[in-house]
């Protein structure tokens, strides 16, 4: 049996929101980037900590779990995240561009239905600042049902600490799946 999904957002989990008064974690660097549709002299600053990139390796490379991107960033998220990261190209998760004003429209998270759909029966992990109870009762359910999920929600000012990758392998290494690879 395949290794749960690793869903990784990026906004609020790899770039931190900047606090109140505008500051980012030390931690985190600089970079201008241009995402699909923008032109070059119109880049978006992000903040990335270059620690992220050998702590997702590591995880990676345990074999636990297969590493998917689920953000709005989409294939940028391979093309312009990754590299800056020192991450190999991952596949993503095609979501949609709907036209929101808020990220929970029926309360709970706007990426879970489409995502939900993606994991059919699938295992997951997933890491992503915005779940709301919501969210969490959905994975509890899908748990319940037989199918381990686990959604991991880091503070969007802080985003991924170490201590979430540890609480993610701990938790795959502990499936059924895990202990007969």
């Amino acid at each position: 049996m395949r290794p749960p999904y690793l869903l990784l957002d990026i906004d609020g989990v790899l770039i931190p929101f900047p606090a109140a008064d505008g500051s980012t974690p030390a931690t985190h660097a600089r970079h201008d980037v241009v995402p699909t549709g923008r032109s070059a002299d119109n880049p978006v600053t992000i903040w990335l900590d270059p620690a992220h990139g050998s702590l997702l390796m590591d995880v990676i490379r345990t074999g636990l779990v297969t590493p998917v991107w689920c953000t709005s960033w989409r294939q940028d998220a391979t093309t312009l995240i990754g590299p800056l990261l020192d991450l190999p190209p991952l596949p993503h998760v095609d979501l949609p561009r709907p036209q929101i004003t808020t990220s929970h429209p029926d309360g709970y998270l706007w990426k879970r239905d489409h995502v939900d759909v993606w994991l059919g029966n699938a295992p997951a992990v997933w890491i992503d600042d915005d779940f709301t109870g919501l969210d969490h009762a959905w994975a509890a359910e899908r748990t319940a049902k037989g199918t381990p999920t686990l959604l991991v929600q880091p503070d969007p000012h802080l985003g991924l600490q170490p201590e979430h990758l540890t609480e993610l392998t701990t938790w795959a290494s502990q499936l059924p799946t895990a202990r007969a690879v």
